[in-house]
C-alpha cells in the first residue's frame, strides 16, 4: 500500500483540522495537572497546579507533534470508531514515552509520582476520545465501529464522497471475505481533504481525479469508481464515466441509505445506468400537499397503462385514495397495471375501464359510474413519426380526447383535472406538438372561465415537461436494444438534443403542481412548466451509454447518423419566447402564460378540425392547426432550424 504523509500540508491546514489540533493539545495540557492532583488527591496531600507549569507546556508541545504524526487530527469526527480510539491509545503512549525522559533529564522526577504519570495515560485517552464519541452520538444518535482489518487481494476501489452511506461501505468492507478495498476518498469538501475516514484519506477534489488515480502504485490504484454520496448529480456521474473510461475503470454506485439491507449484510454496489447519468439532486417536495390532494378521495387516471400515466397510479395509490380507476384503450396494458396494483396495494378499491377518451359515451358512463374527484388525464398520441403518419388519429386523440374528458369534468363536478402536455407543444414543427399545444388551450379557457365564475368549480391544471427516460419509443430502449445486437447506435443527427427527466421525479412535480395552493400561486390559465436542467445531446448519450456496457464508441460500437425524422426538431423548448414565467414556491416548478384563445372561437375552429380528421383530408387539417397555432411551423421532413436562444 502506498505511504501516507505522516504529516498535513500547509493547504490541507483548513480550520476544522485546526480546532481539532487546538482541541487536542489543551486536552493534553490538562491531562498532566489533572493526573497530578487526582494522585495526591487520593492520598490527601495539597498540591497547586502552578507547580507543574513548565511541565505541562513541555508536554502539550510534545503531545502536539506526536498527535500530528499519528494522524489524529485527520479522523473525522462525525464517523469516529475504535480505529480513532486506537490512534488515540497510540499517540498517547507515545507521548508519555518521549516527555518522561525529558521529565527525567530537568527533574529527576523529583516530586511527580510515578503512578501519576501512569493514570496520566488514560485521563489523556478519556479527554481525547469522550468529545469524538459524545459528538459521533449526537450527530447519529448510535455507535457503530469496528476492527481495523490488514489489507489483502480485494479490488481496490475509490469512493466518490465522505457520507454516512461511505463509512457504513468502508465498515462492511472491513469485514471478513468483502468484495473490495477502499484505497481512497474523493470529495469536493475542502474541509474534509487531507483527513481519515475509519483511516482511509480524503485525496481531494473529482476536477482532481484523473491525477490522483495515475498517481497511485499500482497495487493501489483502483478498478472501480464508487460513487457513495446521493447528492451527485447527472452532471458529475458523466463526467465520471469520461474520466473512468480512458483509464479502463468501470463506475458504479452505492444504492440510497434507505436501499440498504438489514445490518450486517454489506450494500450492494450497483451498475451506473442510464438514470444515474442524466439525473438530478433529490428535490425536497410538499409532500403534506400532495397527500391532502389525494388522501380520501377518488382518482380517474385516463391512459393508466402508459409510462406517465401507470406511474401516476401507483404513487397515487401509495397516497390512500378512496379509491382509483384505471381508464385505458389498450386492454393489454390495463391488465398489466391493474394485476401490479392488485398485488401492491390489495386493500384499495380500484376499478378497471376499458375505454376510448375518444369516445364521449365510454367517458360518459366512467363519470357516471365512478364519480371521480380528480382527474389524471395522461391518454395521448405521442410518438411524432407515427402520428405525422396518421394526423386525423393524432387530433381526434390528443385534442378531441381531451376535450370529452375536460367537458365531463365539468358536468360531473370533477375537484381538479391535470392535464399532461410536452415541451414539443412549443414551436411545434410535428402535429403532434400542434395537437397537445391546442389541448393546452382547452384546459386554459375552461380554467379562465372558472376563475372569472362562468364555469363551474372545476381546476384545470396544464403541467409540459420533456422526455421521459424508458418511455415508450424513447431514445434509451432503442439503444440499449441496439447495443444488445452489437450496433450500430442510430442518431437521428449529430447536434439533436432532449430535455430528460425521469418518470418518477415527473410524475411527483405533476402531483405537486395540482397540489400547488391557489392562495399561494395564481395558476388561473397559465401553464406549470417542469424545470427540466439541462438539455442533452443524444449523440453523447448514446457514446455513454456505449462506456457503461464496457465498450469503446467507434470502436467496439459505431454511432450511424441517419437524419431527422418526420416533425423532428433539432431542439426542443419548454418555454415559447413569448411566453413569461413566474416562479413557484416548489423547487423544480414554474408558471408560463401562453396565449389565450377565446372559448367559443376555440370550440368552433376544434369542431371544424374534428370535420376534417373524420373525412380524413389531411391538407385541409393541417392547415386549420396551423392557423390555430400560428407557431406551428409544420416540417414533415424534419427541421434544423436553432431556436433564438441557441443562435
Amino acid at each position: 500500500m502506498t505511504d501516507k504523509p505522516k504529516f498535513i500540508s500547509p493547504r490541507h491546514l483548513n480550520h476544522r483540522v485546526l480546532l481539532v489540533a487546538v482541541h487536542d493539545i489543551v486536552m493534553a495540557a490538562i491531562s498532566l495537572p489533572l493526573a497530578i492532583w487526582l494522585r495526591f488527591w487520593i492520598v490527601d496531600i495539597d498540591w497547586s497546579p502552578e507547580e507543574a507549569w513548565l511541565p505541562t507546556l513541555v508536554f502539550a508541545g510534545v503531545a502536539g507533534v506526536v498527535f500530528q504524526y499519528t494522524g489524529l487530527y485527520r479522523g473525522i469526527w462525525h464517523f469516529a470508531s475504535l480505529r480513532d480510539m486506537l490512534a488515540i491509545l497510540r499517540g498517547s503512549l507515545l507521548s508519555l514515552l518521549i516527555f518522561v525522559p525529558l521529565l527525567f533529564i530537568f527533574t529527576r522526577l523529583a516530586d511527580y509520582p510515578r503512578s501519576a504519570l501512569v493514570m496520566q495515560v488514560f485521563i489523556l485517552m478519556l479527554l481525547l476520545a469522550g468529545p469524538r464519541i459524545l459528538y459521533r452520538s449526537w450527530k447519529e444518535g448510535s455507535l457503530a465501529g469496528v476492527l481495523w482489518r490488514g489489507e489483502d487481494r480485494r479490488v481496490p476501489v475509490v469512493l466518490i464522497g465522505s457520507s454516512l452511506a461511505a463509512d457504513t461501505f468502508i465498515r462492511e468492507m472491513e469485514r471478513g471475505n468483502a468484495a473490495y478495498r477502499v484505497v481512497g476518498i474523493i470529495d469536493d469538501s475542502t474541509g474534509r481533504h487531507g483527513r481519515d475516514l475509519r483511516g482511509i484519506r480524503v485525496l481531494g477534489r473529482l476536477a482532481d481525479l484523473s491525477a490522483i488515480i495515475t498517481g497511485m502504485d499500482e497495487i493501489d490504484r483502483p478498478r472501480r469508481i464508487i460513487v457513495a454520496d446521493e447528492r451527485v448529480d447527472g452532471r458529475t456521474i458523466r463526467d465520471l464515466v469520461e474520466i473512468a473510461a480512458p483509464l479502463g475503470i468501470s463506475v458504479a454506485r452505492l444504492p440510497r441509505m434507505t436501499e440498504f439491507r438489514k445490518e450486517g449484510d454489506a450494500p450492494q454496489v450497483q451498475s451506473v445506468d442510464v438514470e444515474d447519468l442524466l439525473g438530478r439532486p433529490q428535490r425536497v417536495l410538499d409532500r403534506s400537499a400532495v397527500l391532502r390532494l389525494i388522501a380520501g378521495r377518488r382518482v380517474l387516471v385516463t391512459g393508466a397503462g402508459g409510462t406517465i400515466g401507470s406511474e401516476l397510479v401507483r404513487q397515487v395509490a401509495a397516497l390512500a385514495p378512496a379509491a382509483i380507476v384505471l381508464f385505458e384503450q389498450s386492454e393489454h396494458a390495463l391488465y398489466q397495471i391493474d394485476m401490479e396494483l392488485s398485488e401492491r396495494y390489495p386493500a384499495l378499491p380500484r376499478v378497471a375501464v376499458l375505454g376510448d377518451v375518444r369516445d364521449p359515451d365510454s367517458v360518459e358512463s366512467a363519470f357516471a359510474a365512478q364519480r371521480p374527484d380528480i382527474v389524471l388525464h395522461a391518454a395521448a398520441y405521442k410518438h411524432v413519426p407515427l402520428v405525422e403518419a396518421n394526423v386525423g388519429e393524432g387530433l381526434l386523440t390528443n385534442v378531441r380526447g381531451t376535450q370529452i374528458v375536460a367537458q365531463a369534468c365539468q358536468r360531473h363536478n370533477v375537484a381538479v383535472m391535470v392535464m399532461i402536455s410536452t415541451d414539443k407543444a412549443v414551436n411545434p414543427t410535428n402535429v403532434m406538438g400542434a395537437t397537445k399545444r391546442i389541448a393546452e388551450m382547452i384546459c386554459q379557457s375552461l380554467d379562465l372561465e372558472r376563475s372569472t365564475g362562468r364555469g363551474n368549480g372545476t381546476q384545470y391544471v396544464t403541467v409540459r415537461f420533456g422526455n421521459v427516460l424508458g418511455s415508450s419509443g424513447s431514445v434509451v430502449p432503442l439503444f440499449q436494444r441496439q447495443l444488445g445486437q452489437g450496433g450500430p447506435l442510430t442518431v437521428t443527427h449529430p447536434d439533436v438534443t432532449r430535455f430528460f427527466m425521469t418518470t418518477r421525479e415527473a410524475v411527483e412535480l405533476i402531483l405537486q403542481a395540482a397540489a400547488m395552493p391557489s392562495d399561494r400561486v395564481q395558476a388561473e390559465g397559465k401553464i406549470f412548466v417542469l424545470d427540466m436542467g439541462e438539455p442533452v445531446r443524444i449523440q453523447d448519450l448514446a457514446r455513454q451509454m456505449i462506456r457503461l456496457a464496457g465498450l469503446q464508441p467507434d470502436k467496439d460500437i459505431k454511432i450511424a447518423f441517419t437524419g431527422l425524422r418526420p416533425g423532428e426538431k433539432l431542439y426542443e423548448e419548454v418555454l415559447h419566447s413569448a411566453e413569461t414565467t413566474v416562479s413557484t414556491p416548489q423547487d423544480g416548478i414554474m408558471l408560463a402564460a401562453p396565449r389565450i384563445v377565446d372559448r367559443a372561437e376555440l370550440d368552433r375552429t376544434i369542431a371544424s378540425l374534428i370535420g376534417h380528421a373524420q373525412q380524413r383530408d389531411t391538407a385541409a387539417l393541417i392547415a386549420g392547426i396551423a392557423a390555430l397555432v400560428p407557431e406551428f411551423q409544420h416540417a414533415p421532413n424534419g427541421q434544423g432550424a436553432v431556436p433564438a436562444s441557441a443562435a
